[in-house]
């Protein structure tokens, strides 16, 4: 339930029957130690997920980390990927801490860090606040910022992407350098390499003024198969036009992209002006120049799932 009162916003949620039967399946599946480790860690991926259901913000669990046996058993993960955003580390905290333990393993591609505190019984977790980065295993409570900072962090309102802002290197969240994308795989995967230094070069072309960011695309259920990253590459000219190439590459060593992947740029009035398709295909890329002010988006579709992107030049 959320307070009413005019104090910072806490979310407290009741762990459900359901909670720990997912909990205790993923237990079960563990060595003692570990699967304490484990019981908690999805304990407080599922309230944070809960939480974000009640404010309309989608999440994908079944593609996290968190959620698989295997890489539980290497990291101590607690993510939970939020869709079209990326991954938020979920820390448990026993009652009466003073600190959320964050390893340092997962300093690293994650959105952001919610400490969620577990009551005794184990009935009842309470989000606590939240960071946008860590360097450090121990972070006091009260440095925690409030929960209406995660909201913003996450944007559900899905505002206009302002370009403007990436040409100051001032940057919205999901969305990072092309080596921090193509060098991590979430599934644990190894990457297709050729491809991907073919993708460095290409978007490595030297220019003192290019802006080049791209984000994670998760289209659909099967986590794997079914992601593409979309990479915005800006360039400004020496007019007033900005130089705009839209690409889609495939991911988690996939060599193509879904067959039937379609890419389109919409004008400010919804309707696509260019568009691509994918057959046999290593990556599209849609290439086009706007001026300051003009609104345009970018639709990546494949089959009756699509995602839309709103940016203003």
């Amino acid at each position: 339930m959320l307070n009413t009162t005019n104090e910072p916003l806490m979310l407290t949620v009741p762990l459900t029957l359901e909670a720990h039967q997912i909990a205790q399946q993923f237990h079960q599946q563990h060595c003692p130690q570990k699967a304490k480790q484990v019981y908690l860690n999805t304990l407080a991926v599922y309230a944070v997920k809960t939480s974000l259901k009640c404010l309309g913000i989608p999440t994908n669990w079944q593609a996290s980390d968190s959620w698989n046996p295997i890489m539980q058993t290497l990291e101590n993960t607690a993510d939970l990927l939020i869709k079209d955003i990326g991954k938020l580390e979920c820390r448990p905290v026993l009652p009466n801490a003073a600190s959320c333990h964050i390893p340092a393993e997962v300093w690293s591609d994650r959105i952001g860090y919610v400490a969620v505190e577990l009551n005794q019984a184990l009935t009842e977790a309470k989000l606590l606040g939240f960071l946008p980065s860590v360097n450090t295993e121990e972070i006091l409570l009260t440095q925690l910022k409030s929960l209406e900072h995660l909201l913003d962090h996450l944007n559900p309102s899905r505002q206009p992407i302002q370009i403007s802002q990436w040409l100051q290197n001032i940057f919205d969240v999901g969305w990072q350098t092309v080596d921090t994308l193509f060098d991590s795989s979430p599934t644990g995967l190894a990457f297709n390499f050729r491809n991907y230094t073919q993708i460095a070069t290409h978007l490595s072309e030297p220019s003192d003024l290019k802006i080049i960011r791209g984000k994670r695309l998760t289209l659909g259920r099967r986590y794997d198969d079914e992601q593409v990253i979309l990479v915005m590459d800006l360039t400004p000219t020496r007019s007033s036009e900005l130089d705009i190439s839209v690409e889609i590459y495939p991911t988690n060593g996939q060599s193509y992209l879904p067959k039937n992947l379609r890419l389109m740029i919409l004008d400010d009035t919804g309707e696509t002006v260019m568009q691509a398709e994918a057959r046999s295909t290593k990556q599209i890329q849609l290439q086009f120049s706007g001026e300051a002010g003009e609104c345009f988006k970018v639709r990546v579709a494949l089959a009756d799932i699509s995602m839309t992107e709103t940016f203003i030049i």
